[in-house]
């Protein structure tokens, strides 16, 4: 396979280059994923604005569906990025792999969202019904269930950008199942 380069902020368009600057403000670094969408003048503002859009779902619901795709994917980059995010919104590591695994029996709500979203990526999206209805009966909204598919596209996208490119993982490797 070809080495996929990663642009750096002297490679990038200017727009791309101010993005580059916001994304070393918020978090200290560009990530080499966030980095490769700037080979399109315009995948990367496009991008962040899907990630960053307004959700009916919290932070921790948003990781359980990101750990969930990626795993399913086998998405090394973004198992990393989310085992460190999934930190960060209040798991703990065995919460994270419990949740990679497809699950959460740690607490029922987000559980009927870790085995809805499985099945949902499992199956490119043809849930089992009953996992539908268990989602709803967890009291979930039809707005939710819209918002769950969002990230859940958010997530493909970056999932199969990294499986096509295969650039460095720039985060601490996820611990393997």
């Amino acid at each position: 396979m070809n080495t996929f380069t990663i642009p750096t902020a002297a490679t990038v368009s200017p727009a791309n280059q101010a993005i580059f600057d916001n994304l070393r403000k918020g978090l200290g670094m560009v990530p080499n994923l966030y980095a490769t969408f700037a080979h399109s003048e315009h995948a990367l503002g496009n991008y962040l604005t899907l990630q960053n859009g307004k959700s009916s779902l919290t932070a921790k619901e948003r990781e359980v569906i990101n750990l969930v795709v990626s795993q399913v994917n086998e998405c090394a980059y973004c198992l990393a990025a989310h085992t460190v995010l999934g930190g960060m919104v209040g798991f703990t590591p065995e919460q994270i792999i419990a949740i990679r695994k497809g699950g959460a029996a740690f607490d029922a709500r987000l559980d009927a969202l870790a085995r809805l979203v499985k099945s949902a990526a499992e199956h490119r999206g043809h849930a089992a019904p009953a996992l539908v209805d268990a989602f709803f009966a967890a009291g979930y909204s039809e707005g939710n269930l819209v918002d769950v598919v969002m990230v859940i596209g958010d997530k493909i996208i970056t999932n199969y950008l990294h499986a096509l490119t295969q650039v460095p993982v720039d985060f601490p490797a996820a611990p393997a199942l």
